[in-house]
């Protein structure tokens, strides 16, 4: 099963450097990462720049579309109006669908601000003590995952360690 994670950074380049050191781990084949995607917000920026990861779709993939409903309902809703709520709130509730509710929207929504990036990642098969490894010292946040909330919190402890080593 693929796990969806959102993972914040305090920099707006931190994100983008995951992604660089994800494509080297999927080629060492310690982690099978099958979409990306990164939002970094420049400081003194009013909106965050989005871009979909490269050479990484698969079978799995979410693609563009996908990305683009996500980014909009976390980044830009509160400056659309409400002229078009009708519109999403179905697209929120096919987000739902797919386990993206309100409280990961809003919680994104909330945490990835002015001078941080966040990755959103679709992967399987981590070897995680590796993969952890390889992200020793870089500080990050995991903010949400679709996995278990005993797995999450798992996650989350095991990056928070190699953070702070």
């Amino acid at each position: 099963m693929a796990t969806l994670s959102a993972i914040k950074f305090p920099t707006p380049t931190g994100a983008d450097q995951a992604l660089s050191k994800l494509k080297n781990l999927q080629q060492q084949q310690l982690i099978t990462v099958h979409d990306a995607a990164v939002v970094s917000w420049p400081p003194g920026k009013k909106h965050p720049v989005t871009k979909q990861g490269t050479n990484l779709v698969g079978a799995g993939a979410l693609g563009g579309t996908f990305w683009g409903l996500l980014f909009g309902l976390i980044f830009f809703v509160p400056v659309l109006g409400m002229a078009v709520g009708a519109t999403i709130g179905a697209i929120s509730g096919a987000m739902a669908d797919v386990g993206i509710d309100d409280e990961f929207i809003n919680t994104v929504r909330d945490q990835v601000t002015p001078g941080t990036s966040a990755l959103f990642l679709l992967s399987s098969g981590a070897v995680t003590d590796r993969v952890a490894e390889a992200f020793k010292g870089q500080e990050m946040e995991v903010i949400s995952t679709n996995l278990s909330k005993e797995a999450e919190a798992n996650l989350k402890k095991t990056f928070e360690s190699s953070a702070a080593a």
